[in-house]
């Protein structure tokens, strides 16, 4: 069962002046590069005022890490304070079901427990009962717009996971093809997804999956859409006498790449570049309404990002010399950095002080115990169980809070960070597959046959050269810390001993 919310808590929560309590801002880009942004890369070919503004007001983290090198897992770990391989390690495919156990405490609901006000716009992709309208004797694969009873509501979404609002679409290109508010959708899909109804793709392919979709339906409206839904929630949430989390799901700049004409042109990194800068424009949008609606010195905002930019980084970087993944190996789905150290940014009024830089390692798995401990919620044994609490951090009371991390992206390869040292237990890092050109164009070396790899990140970020040969005590080491903290179930200081 979920921990039972006490009288005390309840009475608290409703007395405690929400000025106390900072309304909390989560914007989360969808394959975003290390090196997209100026803040974090100097060479970058794409304007990113915004973010670096916000960088500038906050504090800057050049060791950050999602769990995955995928979305759904990466999303999953950030909002339960759980590494996603002790549960799962693939995508919900569409109309899959979710992710979430019943008894999962999840960041939402221990905010909701503390009188917040909770809301999700944009991507999903956590899973919903979609069985629940689907309509007897219809089937699972080839799925047509009269499959569903779309007047029902679809359970075991967000609502039913911490979120009191809910408002978007479940991925950019996966069915159905519609908006999704709360447990229902606004508009009944009639029609199959056909992307010659659409404008033509600026970068790459559609990768669209086949599927219902809501006649008119324009995928360029995606983003402009849940940027005015955001704009809107947060405006509103001034009268509601009540603190706020939102959690800001963004579509972009994940294929489809999709910049609306309005930014065309406004990078040298192409039409990917392009959707970066209307990105970093959504995030001044919601920033300016903060400002203009008083909550700005009373919210906490976080920017961070799911996992690394996609392959098409590779022909981008022959084509403009921009590499979204600068100065790292490895791209989405990869366990090399390039594939889970994210840009991460944290602006918390009276707490970060404005400008600074961490080189700690840190990971969003560490936000749901480092907002219990700022709200002094005690979270139980069973939640949040590799959450590292970074407040201490940002407060700039310690250099760091946590010297090890596990990546992984499928079950066949984990990479464990411990101090300086990476191992990674497999023959390689590459789940997306090498592209030898650019390893030569970047002065990597063939891989060897050997079973394993070890860098010193501290000497090699970029990760050339494999030293396992030279240190098969560190191998050794770190196989053991990996073995550890995988079969204990946890990770957490809070929870040493047990």
């Amino acid at each position: 069962m979920k921990p039972a919310i006490s009288l005390l808590l309840l009475l608290s929560a409703t007395f405690l002046r929400a000025a106390e309590k900072p309304n909390i801002l989560l914007l989360y880009a969808d394959d975003l590069g290390y090196g997209d942004l100026g803040c974090f890369n100097p060479e970058s070919k794409i304007p990113t005022p915004h973010l670096d503004k916000l960088a500038s007001q906050g504090m800057r983290f050049t060791d950050a890490h999602s769990s995955s090198g995928i979305c759904t897992p990466s999303r999953y770990a950030m909002l339960t304070g759980r590494h996603h391989w002790r549960d799962f390690h693939g995508i919900v495919d569409a109309f899959g079901g979710s992710v979430f156990k019943p008894e999962r405490l999840t960041l939402p609901e221990m905010l909701k427990s503390r009188g917040y006000d909770t809301a999700t716009i944009g991507k999903w992709h956590l899973g919903r009962d979609w069985d629940a309208i689907r309509k007897p004797g219809s089937k699972k694969k080839g799925i047509q717009p009269g499959d569903f009873d779309w007047s029902k509501a679809i359970p075991d979404g967000p609502n039913a996971h911490g979120f009191d609002y809910a408002f978007g679409d479940e991925v950019i290109n996966f069915p159905p093809y519609c908006w999704i508010e709360n447990d229902k959708v606004l508009q009944a899909p009639d029609t199959m997804m056909d992307t010659a109804k659409w404008k033509p793709i600026k970068e790459g392919n559609w990768e669209c999956r086949p599927g219902p979709m809501v006649s008119g339906w324009d995928p360029y409206q995606n983003l402009p859409e849940t940027t005015r839904r955001g704009v809107e929630y947060i405006k509103a949430r001034k009268a509601a006498g009540k603190p706020f989390f939102l959690y800001f799901a963004y579509p972009s700049p994940h294929a489809p790449v999709i910049p609306n004409d309005a930014f065309d042109g406004k990078s040298q990194a192409g039409p990917y570049g392009d959707f970066v800068v209307e990105t970093d424009d959504s995030v001044g949008q919601l920033l300016k309404a903060l400002e203009d609606s008083g909550q700005a010195e009373n919210t906490v905002v976080i920017f961070s990002a799911d996992n690394g930019p996609e392959k098409y980084a590779y022909p981008r970087d022959k084509k403009t010399g921009h590499w979204s993944a600068h100065p790292l190996r490895g791209l989405k789905r990869d366990i090399y950095e390039g594939g889970h150290r994210v840009p991460t940014l944290i602006k918390w009024p009276g707490v970060t002080k404005p400008g600074t830089v961490s080189p700690a390692l840190v990971s969003q798995i560490d936000f749901m115990a480092t907002i219990a401990s700022a709200l002094g919620h005690a979270l139980p044994r069973d939640a949040a169980e590799d959450s590292h609490d970074l407040l201490p951090l940002l407060k700039g009371e310690t250099a760091s809070v946590r010297d090890t991390h596990v990546h992984n992206t499928n079950p066949k390869g984990y990479a464990i960070r411990h101090g300086d040292w990476l191992l990674i237990d497999a023959p390689n890092g590459y789940v997306s597959g090498a592209d030898k050109e650019w390893e030569a164009r970047r002065g990597y070396q063939p891989d060897g046959k050997a079973p394993v790899e070890l860098y010193n990140l501290k000497t090699d970020l970029g990760q050339k050269h494999n030293v396992a040969a030279d240190h098969p005590e560190r191998v050794k080491e770190l196989k053991a810390l990996l073995k550890k903290i995988r079969e204990q179930g946890h990770s957490a200081p809070r929870l040493a001993g047990s």
